[in-house]
């Protein structure tokens, strides 16, 4: 049976309904005011003020708990969210890296790895996605270390500017340190599950 010309037409409103209550569902809300967070955190980062950029910073991270726990809560998962997410959080802390190596308050090494990861992470992604289908790359538990330790970096590194006692300048060599690590680990670990998924992938 061929779909009438006005089931067509009414399909069509309802797909792009569909789209538009994912973005204006609470989740993905608080998720795009994280992403608004981030240009007066790079201001305040440009400008010296440290203090109002680590609490900018916290309120963001604050916000990515909270989406989290709500979509969860209200069960307004969607997928919008699902790619949004970590597309916010990888913009924050990617850009904050980045400048605060531009002010000279992360060494370069640090930030290079994070972005030479990353990029590497999102073109194996897409051609997997391309040649073989593969769409599932939630991260590892190396991963999500990697992550922490990024986070926690970035909020010392900042608090040291604010507080020069000792044991914040400990925590923030420390996390870098962590980071350096997980980095490393994390992508070859993540070279690992390829190989897995591929082999998995040719062997259906």
């Amino acid at each position: 049976m061929v779909p009438s010309a006005a089931h067509s037409a009414s399909a069509k409103p309802n797909a792009a309904a569909l789209r538009f209550s994912q973005i204006l569902s609470a989740p993905n809300q608080l998720t795009l005011a994280r992403m608004a967070f981030l240009p007066f955190i790079v201001i305040n980062l440009l400008d010296g003020r440290y203090g109002w950029a680590l609490v900018l910073f916290l309120l963001a991270g604050l916000s990515d708990g909270l989406d989290g726990l709500l979509a969860r809560t209200l069960r307004q998962q969607t997928l919008l969210g699902q790619y949004l997410d970590p597309i916010a959080d990888k913009m924050l802390l990617s850009t904050v890296f980045l400048v605060l190596s531009i002010v000279h308050k992360i060494p370069w090494k640090f930030t290079v790895l994070v972005f030479s990861r990353d990029i590497c992470i999102v073109v194996v992604s897409a051609v997997l996605y391309t040649i073989a289908g593969l769409r599932d790359f939630r991260p590892s538990i190396f991963g999500k270390a990697n992550t922490f330790a990024q986070l926690a970096a970035v909020v010392f590194v900042m608090l040291l500017q604010v507080d020069h006692d000792k044991w914040v300048w400990v925590a923030r060599t420390t996390f870098l340190r962590a980071t350096f690590m997980f980095t490393i680990i994390s992508g070859l670990h993540y070279v690992y599950l390829v190989g897995r998924r591929l082999h998995a992938a040719g062997a259906q």
